[in-house]
């Protein structure tokens, strides 16, 4: 029941055609690739960015939970204090 027929897949390609016109599917396939490929790009480019992590940590020795974390460029203000100076 819910295998795909060559028939299933016929009927897809005719109303796609019918939808969105012969000149614009290569278009939107194109586009929808280039998509892909960036996309499997940048999580192979996370991944290696974990990979590079742990393997810092390893060599420092420290947990990655503890490694420094740089400053906010935005200050803390307590919020006691902001209601002492109004």
């Amino acid at each position: 029941m819910g295998a795909v027929r060559p028939w299933h897949i016929i009927v897809l390609v005719v109303v796609l055609v019918l939808l969105f016109g012969a000149k614009r599917l290569p278009d939107a396939s194109r586009a929808l690739g280039r998509s892909l490929r960036i996309l499997k790009a940048e999580t192979r480019g996370l991944a290696d960015d974990d990979v590079q992590a742990k393997a810092d940590a390893v060599a420092t020795r420290q947990p990655i939970e503890q490694q420094p974390v740089a400053p906010s460029a935005t200050p803390t203000v307590d919020p006691i204090e902001r209601v002492r100076d109004k």
